[in-house]
């Protein structure tokens, strides 16, 4: 280990640290059962309690540690004191243990950005599916994905009351992924992830042009890319906008992390950089392996109703 840890590995580990806090927040008020839930653009676009309270803690958090890293939230949220229980100021011993790559040696504070989706999920979170809500902390630099922290607050929650809920999955590109068990699909078996409530002709032709063996709909840009990583799907198509940044930053440093690749559903690289629009309006196309099998079957309509 470096005789002092870099930037990176100090965000990194207070990230891990701080998402790891999130989840509990989110166990919390679940388990308090009032959500606080408020429309914003109508009911498939919702904010709960947990959403606002995790994205305090998040983005005080760092923020307390890292004055000068740009931290872009989901949240459109008042600035006002924040509860000094929502602060997590420990941080992940691991991860500073880690030797990281050489190539982020060099990068200072001010370059860094953080994309933050307190629980990326919401609606599955009200409706009580709770495997797929995670909280997501995205690290980019030059415009890259290039780190990310996913917590699944409730992984294991259908294990039995004395289970152990929640688990941190973190990765860097160029380090490797941790927290979870790498696998793939069986080969030759093409089985599709895309939304559960974002649905529309152009999402179901894009899919229907693959041929897929299975379709698998399901909340959450993070737990659709664990599936990818767990080998319950194959690729992430959602060929539509309305995925965000904040929903695409963290999963994809961490699919990249073990080798598969996100992308628009052109097969153009997402960017980062602090000023960039937030939506992904040009969808987003993920596997774990095999990218160009189903990027080279996205229709051509598809293509042209997606501008980038």
């Amino acid at each position: 280990m470096a005789s002092s840890p870099t930037v990176l590995m100090r965000l990194m580990a207070s990230a891990y640290s701080v998402a790891h806090r999130a989840g509990t927040i989110v166990r919390n008020v679940m388990a308090g059962g009032d959500l606080g839930i408020v429309e914003k653009c109508g009911p498939n676009d919702l904010q709960t309690k947990a959403d606002r309270l995790v994205q305090m803690s998040i983005c005080s958090s760092l923020a307390r540690k890292f004055p000068r890293v740009t931290i872009i939230g989901e949240e459109d949220l008042p600035s006002h004191d924040v509860d000094e229980e929502l602060i997590e100021d420990s941080q992940c011993e691991e991860i500073l243990l880690k030797a990281f790559p050489p190539q982020y040696s060099s990068i200072k504070e001010e370059e860094l950005v953080v994309w933050v989706d307190p629980l990326d999920g919401t609606k599955e979170y009200t409706e009580g599916l709770l495997d797929h809500v995670t909280v997501l902390i995205g690290i980019a630099y030059e415009g890259k994905a290039i780190a990310g922290v996913i917590n699944q607050p409730f992984y294991n929650y259908e294990a039995g009351a004395d289970a152990v809920l929640g688990r941190t999955i973190w990765g860097v590109l160029g380090l490797g992924a941790f927290g979870f068990q790498l696998k793939e699909v069986p080969a030759g078996k093409h089985i599709i992830t895309t939304t559960r409530s974002h649905s529309s002709k152009l999402v179901n032709d894009c899919i229907s042009a693959m041929n897929p063996d299975d379709v698998v709909r399901v909340g959450g840009a993070g737990n659709k890319i664990i599936q990818l990583i767990e080998g319950k799907a194959s690729a992430y198509v959602f060929a539509s906008p309305g995925c965000k940044k904040w929903d695409t930053c963290a999963p994809e440093a961490i699919l990249h992390a073990v080798g598969g690749k996100l992308t628009d559903i052109h097969g153009n690289p997402l960017h980062y950089n602090k000023e960039v629009k937030h939506m992904n309006s040009a969808g987003v196309l993920a596997t774990l392996r095999n990218f160009d099998y189903y990027a080279s079957r996205v229709p051509e309509s598809v293509k042209q109703a997606l501008v980038p």
